[in-house]
Formats: C-alpha cells, structure tokens, sequence
C-alpha cells in the first residue's frame, strides 16, 4: 500500500549497548520483542508488536557466546519472516567465523560462508557489517552486502592526539591495502611487519619492512583477539627503535589473556570500536573505545530510504 512503508529495528541480546546507541542517533525506539531462553538452553523469540510489511533491521554483533549469538540472530530472521516482514536487513557489526575464508590446510571448512549460507537460508535480504576480516566475504552473498569501515573513525580519534613523525604499521602483508587508507588519512608513513602462525592464536614477527625508528607507530588491524599479535608487534618495533607504539583495530575481541598482555605490553594505548562489548572496567588505562553507532544509524537510515551508503566512505561526509 503506498504510504504505508515502515522502519523498525530490533535488537539482539548481545551488544545491546551498541543497538541502544544506533536507536538514539536515529530518533527511535528499538522494536518491542521478547527473547528468551528453555530449560536446556534453546532459544525462544517472538515479536511483540507486528512487522507485516515492515522493512525490518535486526542489530545483532556475534560477540562472546559466538555461537549464541550466531543461532539467536537466526531465530530472529526466521520468525521476522514468518511474521511477514516486507525486507529483512541484518546488521552485523562483527561478522564471526570470519577468519576462516579460504582452504589453508587440506580437510579444512570455510565458516564464513557456512555463516553467510545459514543467513541466507533463514531468510536475509541484506546484510550491512563493518571490516570484515577479508572483503571476498561479501561474495558469499547473492543478496547486497553494505561493507561499512571504522577507519574514518579511527583516523578522526588519532588526528585529535596531534601526534608527529606517523608511520602506520601493518601487522601482515595481508592488511597493507587497508592500512596504506589509514596512512594516508593521517598523512603517515607505512611500514610492514611479517609474521608467522606455528598454531592458532601464536604470532611470530620475522621482520619489519619500512622506516621506524625514531617514529610514532600505529599498528592497525581488523581485530584484537588474545593480543599475542599486536603485543608481539609492538615488542619488535621498540626493538627496531620506534618511539612510540599505539594500536587501533575495529573489534575488541580481548579473548584471555588479551588484557593482561596489552598491560604488560610497551604499547601506549589501545583503540578499539564497540563493535563488540568491552567491560566498563576494562575502558580505561590502555583502552580506549570509540562509538560506531552514529555510522550504522545512517547507514540503516540510508538503505531504508534508497539512500547512496557509499556518501559514507566520503572524507567530507560528517557523522
């Protein structure tokens, strides 16, 4: 019927502070609905208000219970469908299972397009996300993928410090691209580092290709797991002389013993978004998180109303 179009947002259990944040840049209330838990742990959701004809967007980052919160936004998808909602939009602002995009090893899955063939089978329309961890990842979609990035963010927080001689370190060679963007929104210099993996979640660094010493570095990555990268990292380019070493990353993941390592580290501070929940505790001292609730608000403001999303990724565009 013509007129008649309407944007509802729920929210998902996990990050609530997030979607709480994303309602109040947009001037609305989060949507009325009831998540629950059975006896044996199963997940029950229901829409208390109706979203028939609705164009409906579910705010779910699949944070720490990973696989909780992966099976949660599923049953949302589902019952929104059924419920006859006219257009499904899931906002993940961590995309899990991410790391896993390609066949390393013979015998080995490729999770994150398990997890986009699970979103698609529930019943998605499209997806917005931020950084994901490779951007092949929007390819396992047939429906449109928004890729949003927290780098304009990142880059405004370290303008603000006023810091001198930059040099933006990435961490692998796999991150070059992205971390030349952020080099030259900063006007900075780029160094490499090379690592290896002897088993999941150990980091070696072999070298560092590029000028350091004397520099104030910011090693920047798509996220922060148990820190032994970055912690490793900044160890090697003090060895190498760097003046100073700050790292900026899009998801906070800070498995154990992150925090203890970022502690022990001769890292200045750590910059991270609310992609993913940090505890109050831990926002101080060498963590710093950034809101990104103002870049998801337009960017579900924009989709709704047939908007450009792309004026986002614009220098000149102001949150």
């Amino acid at each position: 019927m013509s007129g008649s179009k309407r944007l509802m947002v729920f929210a998902g259990t996990h990050n609530r502070e997030l979607s709480e944040g994303i309602a109040k840049h947009m001037g609305i209330e989060l949507g009325n609905i009831k998540i629950s838990r059975f006896a044996n742990g199963e997940i029950y959701v229901r829409y208390l208000e109706s979203v028939r004809g609705a164009d409906v967007f579910l705010v779910q980052s699949m944070c720490t219970p990973v696989n909780a919160a992966l099976m949660e936004l599923l049953i949302m998808i589902d019952a929104a469908k059924r419920a006859s909602a006219e257009t499904i939009t899931a906002v993940i602002p961590h995309y899990a299972y991410a790391r896993q995009d390609k066949k390393s090893a013979a015998r080995e899955p490729i999770t994150a397009k398990l997890v986009a063939d699970l979103l698609t089978t529930a019943g998605v329309d499209r997806v917005i996300a931020m950084d994901l961890h490779q951007g092949q990842i929007q390819g396992f979609f047939n429906q449109p993928v928004n890729h949003l990035t927290a780098l304009p963010i990142l880059a405004d927080y370290f303008e603000s410090l006023h810091l001198e001689r930059l040099t933006v370190v990435s961490p692998d060679v796999g991150r070059v691209k992205v971390c030349k963007k952020l080099a030259d929104m900063l006007g900075a210099g780029l160094a490499i580092m090379h690592k290896g993996r002897p088993e999941h979640n150990v980091a070696e660094i072999t070298h560092v290709i590029g000028e350091v010493e004397g520099r104030t570095c910011i090693v920047a990555d798509d996220m922060i797991d148990t820190a032994g990268s970055v912690t490793e990292g900044a160890r090697a380019l003090v060895n190498k002389g760097a003046h100073s070493v700050y790292v900026a990353a899009t998801h906070g993941i800070f498995s154990p013993p992150a925090f203890e390592r970022i502690d022990s580290s001769p890292i200045v501070e750590v910059v991270v978004t609310n992609t993913l929940p940090v505890p109050e505790e831990r926002r101080h001292g060498k963590i710093r998180v950034l809101s990104v609730a103002p870049l998801f608000a337009h960017a579900i403001q924009n989709v709704y109303n047939d908007d450009s999303v792309s004026e986002l990724f614009d220098p000149d565009f102001q949150l």
